[in-house]
């Protein structure tokens, strides 16, 4: 017979949850408070708690360690409104093994999820982890980091609510939605992905709502946007900061009342589409910088994932290579010493530019051989050399240096006749002219003997700009 307690302030809440689990044969414990709670866990030993995260003395989450350090064997469901989810999220990466929201409209639900965690099925999960992953293209074995967002992107997909997947350019953030898809309650459901970077304003809006017959030139027939088209499923927004903020105010719109219009429509429609979002920019420092809205972000970032790097796992890279080479069709292997050069090189392209030298490696060999070594691989994986984007910043005394190698940078991606990362080139122009900006502010800095006002004043620049220029944290941005 497993011993439940609840942790529950809400009386109402706390007595139906008792009565809906004593009906099941389970013996239910209640306490109302901290301090109930103190006094009952250290009766007995209990196999659940549900926990709510509001006490009137006390936090959930304090309640939850207490639980999961002194009684790990217990399992642990947070109860939420929605206004704290993203506090039930903590819970999970705290430790807590599922939440469920209040109220409790679906009791089949909360029915399967206590007696799934009661049935210890741990290692299911886990099995199920592994298997969606692998079918979604995630590979991974040794990175914790990694696993520890894949149980936590498991954990968050049956719930209806947002997910802002954040990293860098290659890292597979498509491929964690597809995963947040697959794991969900909407699997069978379409799953709709659209780059919001690669659609100018007005085709971007057509794309994401439909539009009428005759709404613009070209409209030759009314046409359905994805939000229609993904119906109950999963819309996937990729670069999601990219967005004009017209089109931000839009989704805005359907965020907060689930309604859109389509472009030169004038009825109202209904949507029920889950948004996962996606982004290698900093959203927070695109609504200093006035490009992004700070209500959307908060509608999207209910629960963020933030992907590491190739660079930060480099132990899974013989891992994903060999995976990659799997994909060809092709039998062949990498020998150890190539290896060793994939896992000593930066990624600044990540998953995708790993995809792309392999890709190279088995469009160069020609001795029949079935191995790849290092002649096998481009020049930038033998150097040791790669395009990073974010670099310590040089010295002044160094700026020299640091344009040279910026220009030899530059010059082996231009005669590299593999595919160019466009985005990586832009990125690098842009650090570029960042370092540009600093480099002379310091030397008339130092021509001034540290006299701001005066170096603003040579420079024909405002002293808002020098900050600026000078990448200190806090300022305001320059429009």
């Amino acid at each position: 017979m497993a011993n439940i307690l609840i942790v529950e302030d809400d009386r109402e809440v706390a007595n139906f949850l008792s009565y809906f689990l004593k009906e099941k044969g389970f013996e239910v414990y209640i306490a109302y408070s901290g301090k109930g709670f103190s006094e009952l866990f250290e009766q007995r030993v209990y196999h659940l708690a549900l926990i709510d995260v509001k006490l009137p003395d006390s936090s959930g989450l304090d309640i939850l360690e207490d639980v999961t350090e002194h009684m790990p064997s217990c399992k642990t469901i947070v109860m939420t409104g929605y206004s704290t989810v993203k506090v039930a999220v903590e819970a999970i990466k705290l430790g807590a093994n599922d939440f469920i929201e209040k109220p409790f409209d679906d009791l089949n639900a909360l029915e399967r999820t206590i007696d799934h965690l009661l049935a210890n099925k741990e290692t299911t999960a886990e099995a199920s982890i592994q298997w969606l992953a692998k079918e979604s293209g995630i590979v991974t074995e040794k990175s914790k980091e990694m696993n520890r967002l894949l149980t936590l992107a498991y954990k968050i997909a049956p719930k209806n609510i947002n997910v802002l997947i954040q990293g860098e350019t290659g890292t597979g953030k498509e491929l964690f939605a597809h995963f947040i898809h697959r794991a969900s309650q909407r699997n069978e459901q379409p799953f709709i992905g659209i780059n919001c970077g690669a659609l100018s304003e007005p085709l971007l809006e057509s794309e994401l709502f439909g539009h009428e017959k005759g709404a613009f030139t070209g409209a030759a027939k009314e046409r359905k946007g994805v939000f229609e088209i993904a119906g109950k499923g999963t819309l996937f927004l990729d670069e999601i900061g990219e967005a004009s903020m017209s089109t931000q105010v839009k989704l805005l719109r359907v965020l907060e009342t689930g309604e859109y219009m389509r472009v030169g429509g004038e009825t109202v429609r209904k949507t029920n589409s889950r948004i996962i979002s996606a982004t290698h920019v900093d959203l927070a420092e695109a609504i200093t910088n006035r490009t992004f809205r700070e209500d959307l972000l908060y509608r999207l970032d209910v629960v963020k994932l933030v992907i590491p790097p190739l660079r930060e796992r480099k132990d899974d890279i013989r891992l994903i290579a060999e995976h990659l080479l799997g994909k060809t069709g092709v039998a062949v292997q990498l020998n150890e010493v190539a290896v060793t050069l994939l896992e000593q090189y930066d990624w600044p392209g990540n998953v995708r530019e790993l995809s792309n030298v392999i890709k190279h490696a088995i469009s160069v060999m020609d001795d029949g051989s079935g191995i790849i070594t290092p002649k096998h691989l481009p020049r930038k994986i033998l150097s040791g050399k790669s395009l990073v984007i974010e670099k310590a910043k040089p010295k002044e005394e160094s700026f020299e240096e640091f344009l040279i190698q910026w220009t030899e940078d530059m010059l082996e991606v231009w005669n590299d006749e593999g595919k160019v990362e466009m985005e990586l080139v832009l990125n690098k122009v842009k650090v570029l002219e960042r370092e540009i900006g600093r480099a002379f502010v310091m030397k008339v800095l130092k021509e001034t003997v540290g006299d701001r006002q005066d170096a603003a004043r040579r420079l024909n620049i405002s002293m808002r700009k020098l900050r600026y220029l000078l990448n200190e944290k806090g300022q305001p941005s320059i429009k």
